[in-house]
């Protein structure tokens, strides 16, 4: 036979007692979309005017867009951003560690590398180092003082306006971001120096080992910044001729006179570079931000996934039972 499960002694609740349920009334904010249609509104009477411009040819945009010349415009211009950050990086945390150092030469030397690139335009720095050759005719290597010379070469030869450019603006961000290394060493606790002295680590190996690595989550923000900076203003190169993609679109537009469609070029290709160059910036925050959060957030592939497994069909729930069963004797 079958037995009801046991009674609690109480009335059973009814779904519909206005006594039990609570009546919840979300909040309404009109203005929210009201604002969202705006934007859309705009953003589709933006698109609308350029797409309609009849002074604007984008027959001109797709026929340029994978040309030749762009391409190994582009290609140069990544070269020059990544070796100019790569080099400017590692004199940044020299010139960091100078400007901490309790040695007042190499505090002042460094104090005053950053005043006079900072407080310079870099499009000034760019034309000094490309007229280089205007102040030095040739650049040589032997004892000072005397004759002996070791080592001769034309400085035009030597310092072409590509090596020119690279120095501009590797020199000139090492300014910039040996403030932003800084920065980041500022921010470490002091007890971690003075607990990494008192182990008897030396104060160089204590910066390489203790200080930077803590340092990294505060320095890598801001000099993601400096990189976008940085591919963006090798555009100012164009001005010694260095063939980058600015100065290859610019040469274009000087032969078929379509000035406005090259620039839609040239942004199209920025944008692109620009946000292929934030993808390590982004997995390295998450790198040297591990230690700072117990769950780091999931990154788009992982929000990615979990998507696709909330929409696949889970396993069919299990029966419930309303009664226990009692087999008799």
């Amino acid at each position: 036979m079958t037995v009801d499960a046991p009674a609690t002694g109480h009335a059973p609740a009814h779904a519909d007692d206005p006594g039990d349920d609570v009546e919840a009334i979300p909040l309404r904010r009109p203005w929210r979309w009201i604002g969202a249609l705006v934007v859309l509104a705009l953003l589709a009477w933006f698109v609308m005017i350029i797409a309609t411009n009849p002074n604007l040819d984008f027959g001109i945009v797709g026929e340029f867009l994978l040309d030749e010349r762009i391409v190994s415009g582009a290609w140069l211009t990544i070269l020059i951003t990544v070796i100019s950050m790569v080099v400017s990086t590692l004199l940044a945390i020299i010139i960091a560690a100078m400007r901490l150092s309790s040695n007042p030469v190499l505090s002042g030397v460094a104090w005053f590398y950053v005043w006079a690139f900072r407080g310079t335009p870099v499009l000034v720095q760019i034309v000094l180092w490309g007229y280089l050759g205007l102040l030095f005719d040739r650049i040589s290597l032997g004892i000072p003082l005397t004759d002996v010379v070791f080592w001769s070469v034309d400085t035009n030869t030597l310092v072409t306006p590509f090596v020119a450019g690279l120095l501009a603006l590797t020199l000139n961000q090492a300014a910039y971001s040996s403030e932003i290394v800084r920065a980041g060493m500022i921010s470490v606790d002091e007890g971690q120096r003075e607990a990494a002295y008192s182990l008897g680590m030396s104060p160089l190996y204590t910066f390489r080992r203790v200080l930077l690595p803590q340092a990294m989550r505060v320095i890598i923000p801001p000099m993601g910044n400096e990189l976008i900076s940085m591919l963006k203003n090798t555009s100012l190169l164009s001005v010694i001729a260095v063939l980058e993609i600015y100065t290859q679109a610019s040469m274009i537009a000087s032969t078929n006179l379509r000035q406005v469609e090259m620039l839609i070029v040239v942004s199209i290709w920025y944008l692109a570079m620009t946000s292929i160059l934030s993808i390590p910036q982004y997995y390295l925050e998450r790198r040297f931000g591990r230690g700072s959060t117990r769950n780091l957030p999931p990154t788009p592939f992982q929000r990615l996934r979990a998507a696709v497994n909330r929409r696949k069909p889970g396993p069919p729930p299990a029966p419930e039972t309303t009664a226990v069963e009692v087999i008799g004797a």
